[in-house]
């Protein structure tokens, strides 16, 4: 289970995030939107959750394999279709090193069964209580 901790104070949607573990990332809004664009937006934070996941689940599987994958290179990009109340995910991705076309198919195959692919494309469920003085 990931436990995260945010905080927003005085400045102006300047979000500090911390992870269990002590490892901080800082989000922020876009300057169209009335931020200072310091940090990932939160629709850039989501994209990269897939992009990280997706590239070490399939560094871990080719390594298990012994294969020569040199580098995983993968863009998304995330989309929400208010319209349509639909979200859009496009990733690409590029293998580099000494790889034949199967280990290429087997290896995108691989990227769609990493663990945040998989909770983006099933149902999420959020559940929202209001806390006091909740501790980070």
């Amino acid at each position: 289970m990931a436990k995260i901790s945010s905080s927003l104070k005085n400045e102006l949607y300047k979000i500090e995030i911390k992870s269990q573990s002590g490892n901080i990332v800082i989000a922020d809004e876009p300057i169209d939107m009335g931020g200072m664009d310091r940090g990932f937006s939160p629709k850039e934070l989501l994209a990269s959750a897939l992009a990280a996941c997706s590239s070490a689940t399939v560094k871990m599987y080719a390594d298990r394999k012994n294969w020569d994958l040199q580098e995983v290179k993968i863009n998304i990009e995330l989309d929400f279709i208010a319209k349509e109340n639909k979200t859009i995910v496009n990733r690409k991705v590029a293998f580099i090193g000494n790889l034949d076309e199967s280990q290429k198919s087997r290896l995108l195959a691989v990227a769609n069964t990493c663990p945040v692919h998989k909770m983006l494309s099933n149902p999420i469920e959020i559940i929202t209580m209001l806390e006091d003085n909740l501790k980070h």
